[in-house]
């Protein structure tokens, strides 16, 4: 047999995902700046004295201008997920609710600011011209970077069961996140057969000829049970020619943002959640003082809210107006949680826990309009500052139900390795859990931020958390 000495290794335009990630912020920022310049000629060209000129910038542009394309930038935090940066319709509809979002901003400060102190004439060409270039570069990357020539290409190894799962993720992402080639399996009664539309190539002993011949960049190893002697060599030999190797679950991660705890091993948890879940001191003062600086201003922002949400539920169901509630904490222990009433004084009349559905018949007209805004859970700002709650974290489930779901769900108690949120990882990506599998889907989000947290992290789903309230994804 003889072995390539190298295998082809993949282009620079072959990207990963996180890749393409950072040259859709690159694109959007070029898109910002270049607006930015734009907007300042057509705000320039409409002054009476000084027209677009130094002494213009100097005496007409206020400093806080300056920072409108790292606004947009915020604004557009929901399509730096690769997979819905992919979608033509997604992109046009949060590219308008961005702007919209920041129209909407600036006009209430407008309206409460000094006469003829704002710029309506440049922030109006700011907001049309990034509109159109974002839109422009968006449809550039979709019609480009989606192809195929652009992906990097990938060859699975083990078609059995984890290995199937995976191919079922990637057959139900569009776009696709690379090109799969096809599988490599040690059962040769597999080989020429196609797994979820996939063909197998061959066994371990052909890896290398097989890498080669096909142009592979990556090789995801999906064997979940004993690996033999020769696909162990056979994937080293492939990583010494510069292809890159990934575990199932890494990958399993990277594409969909959770951890795959239905295919986990039961030690899992101590010989890697533990361990990887690990914060240093400074991200617990970061998060406490975040926690801190995002409860005063919920605070001020429930008690302008209070009056308008306690008339209007007087008046559709009366009292009470505040909602107390017994929820699991850190290391399960209980506290009461803080929310707006939005169900009937007899909503659990027996006495017994019940998940909230959507369109549930037990909520109010008012609590309807309070859930799907997430209005309702202003008041937990207090559990915030009582440190009995953080801004970001799980979400809080009562001890009952987290009783339950540990009968259920596979490590569900790792979840109360940290203090709930008012919103998560799970909360922007999933939202409401009204089955045991939707559960299981919204416990690998948990699962995965506390893996993963960071003050950065933090920050973005703090930034992804008011286009969730205004999707109404509440229930």
């Amino acid at each position: 047999m003889t072995i390539p000495k190298h295998v082809k290794k993949s282009t620079p335009w072959q990207l990963r995902l996180n890749e393409r990630r950072a040259l859709l912020l690159v694109g959007d920022l070029i898109a910002a700046i270049a607006s930015l310049g734009v907007s300042l000629y057509f705000w320039a060209s409409g002054d009476r004295w000084l027209d677009f000129s130094l002494e213009f910038l100097q005496k007409r542009l206020p400093l806080w201008y300056y920072v409108l394309p790292v606004i947009w930038l915020i604004l557009m935090v929901e399509l730096y997920d690769v997979h819905r940066a992919g979608h033509l319709a997604e992109t046009i509809s949060h590219i308008a609710l961005a702007a919209i979002i920041g129209i909407g901003f600036y006009t209430l400060v407008y309206f409460t600011s000094a006469p003829e102190s704002l710029p309506r004439r440049g922030v109006a060409s700011f907001v049309i011209s990034v509109s159109a270039l974002t839109f422009l570069w968006r449809y550039f990357y979709i019609r480009v970077f989606t192809a195929p020539a652009f992906m990097r290409r990938v060859m699975l190894v083990g078609g059995g069961k984890t290995g199937e799962i995976l191919l079922n993720i990637i057959n139900d992402l569009w776009p696709p996140p690379f090109y799969m080639v096809g599988i490599v399996d040690d059962d040769p009664n597999k080989t020429g057969t196609l797994i979820e539309g996939v063909k197998v190539l061959g066994t371990s002993e052909k890896m290398i000829e097989m890498a080669a011949e096909h142009n592979i960049s990556d090789i995801i190893v999906s064997i979940s049970g004993e690996m033999q002697g020769t696909m162990f060599q056979a994937l080293l030999d492939c990583q010494e020619r510069g292809i890159e190797i990934t575990r199932m679950p890494v990958a399993y991660e990277e594409l969909l943002g959770r951890v795959p705890i239905r295919l986990l091993e039961a030690d899992w948890i101590l010989r890697s959640f533990v361990d990887q879940a690990r914060v240093s001191g400074f991200y617990e003062l970061g998060k406490r003082l975040l926690d801190i600086i995002g409860g005063l201003a919920g605070g001020v922002v429930t008690m302008v809210i209070f009056p308008f949400v306690a008339a209007a539920t007087l008046l559709d169901s009366g009292r009470p107006i505040f909602y107390g509630q017994i929820r699991s904490g850190r290391g399960g222990q209980p506290y009461n949680i803080f929310k707006f009433r939005t169900m009937r004084q007899d909503a659990e009349a027996d006495g017994r826990p019940k998940w909230a559905k959507e369109d549930d018949e037990r909520a109010t007209r008012v609590g309807r309009i309070l859930r799907r805004t997430h209005i309702d859970e202003l008041p937990q700002f207090l559990n915030v500052l009582r440190g009995e709650m953080s801004l970001i974290g799980p979400r809080a489930e009562r001890p009952e139900l987290v009783e339950m779901f540990q009968r259920h769900v596979p490590f569900y108690r790792a979840r109360l390795m940290v203090k709930p949120g008012i919103t998560g990882w799970a909360q922007v990506n999933f939202g409401y859990a009204s089955t045991v599998e939707e559960t299981i889907v919204k416990l690998e989000y948990d699962l995965y931020y506390i893996k993963h947290r960071n003050l950065l992290m933090d920050l973005m789903i703090l930034m992804r958390t008011p286009a969730t309230m205004l999707g109404l994804r509440g229930r």
